[in-house]
């Protein structure tokens, strides 16, 4: 149930100023283990580890060049990107963070992940028989004047199996803005119970379209390309209490260098890593063996539903865990990486290893960072920035 439409906004930078989207919440919630493993699982094609409290979903990621740190441009401050349009998010578990969309005339309404992970939109078919798509709402195109058929076969791998169904056009709503012939995918076969379990009915991708499936213009490439937008920019503010979603403005998967990593005053230099900032992941995923490190470090142990649970009196006195992005650090204190959930607090590490062709490996920092800092994307200078949310 959602409690209220909240404070914050998904700025997209557009014509006339700045386009917001309020993020929402609803109320935490105990999380299911073996759920979000499936939802890692299936978003970065990995197998299962014991504890992956991710609630996002998304397609594959892929790997870009992290931007020259001597780019001053790279790290703005948020009074840069005042005004604008604004769409609420909605925050499940604070793992899952939505907003509402519309699709069609007259217009359908849609609960989507905004996902930074993947490139495609799609949402639930009237043509659907699983049992994912019976919970959520689906998309009639012949209820709709603007549909119009496409027909193409479209298909997303999973871990558990593929998003099947097809591509249709109409009409697409983010806040005030309304692109007019966008491609979004009608899902007619998704696998798995975590589709079925998620507050959210499809996915937005805002990734990159060089990883879109089908080659599909994404939304935001369409925003930009009909001059809906004065800079190719979006950016998020996720929030932490039910009062506060956050907000988004506004691309692929944003990869920025991690050079080195503090808790407390234990520092470990890092080669050839990359940190994904995805915001349709809850909480940081980093190689098995410093996940278990870190989790026996702040005294977590693991509960017979899998999570790593912490002592909540503890939490206050835990250090501080400081990623370095290029040169520039960025500290969490142990209220953040910790999350209270109905009086548990359980740890927000979880071990994953991906690891790449030239030997390096990628982290995936999630909300648990991005509630603590506005993150700014910007597509034409293939920069990530970071400022302190306020």
């Amino acid at each position: 149930m959602i409690l209220s439409s909240l404070l914050t906004l998904l700025p997209l930078v557009a014509a006339g100023g700045v386009h917001r989207m309020k993020l929402k919440k609803i109320p935490s919630a105990p999380s299911n283990p073996e759920l979000e493993s499936l939802y890692l699982s299936e978003k970065y094609g990995v197998p299962s580890q014991p504890q992956m409290p991710l609630m996002g979903a998304g397609g594959a990621g892929r790997r870009f060049d992290a931007p020259s740190r001597g780019d001053d441009d790279l790290f703005w401050t948020q009074e840069m990107l005042k005004g604008g349009h604004n769409v609420p998010l909605t925050n499940f578990m604070n793992a899952q963070y939505y907003t509402e969309i519309e699709i069609g005339t007259p217009p359908q309404t849609f609960k989507v992940i905004l996902d930074t992970g993947s490139s495609n939109l799609w949402v639930p078919s009237s043509q659907c028989t699983s049992i994912a798509c019976f919970l959520h709402t689906k998309y009639d195109g012949s209820a709709s004047s603007t549909y119009k058929a496409n027909g193409s076969s479209f298909e997303i791998h999973y871990g558990s199996g593929s998003m099947e169904g097809f591509v249709s056009t109409d009409t697409l709503t983010m806040g005030d803005l309304t692109i007019k012939q966008q491609d979004f995918a009608e899902a007619t076969k998704e696998p798995g119970l975590a589709f079925a379990f998620g507050k959210f009915d499809g996915i937005l991708g805002l990734a990159y379209d060089t990883i879109s499936v089908n080659h599909i213009t994404p939304p935001f490439y369409s925003m930009v390309n009909e001059k809906l937008l004065d800079a190719p920019v979006f950016a998020f503010r996720v929030g932490s209490s039910e009062d506060d979603g956050g907000e988004a403005t506004s691309v692929a998967y944003w990869e920025v260098e991690l050079s080195k990593v503090a808790f407390g005053d234990d520092v470990l230099e890092l080669e050839n890593t990359g940190a994904a900032i995805d915001t349709g992941t809850s909480l940081i995923a980093l190689p098995t063996d410093m996940a278990e490190m870190l989790n026996t470090q702040i005294g977590a142990k693991k509960s017979w539903n899998g999570q790593y649970q912490v002592d909540c009196a503890k939490v206050p006195s835990l250090p501080d865990l400081t990623f370095t992005f290029g040169t520039k650090d960025y500290s969490l204190k142990g209220t953040d990486y910790i999350l209270e959930v109905q009086g548990t607090c359980i740890s927000a590490f979880t071990g994953l290893d991906i690891n790449l062709p030239d030997g390096g490996s990628i982290w995936i920092i999630g909300d648990v960072f991005l509630r603590r800092y506005y993150t700014v994307y910007d597509l034409e200078k293939n920069a990530v920035g970071f400022a302190k949310s306020k």
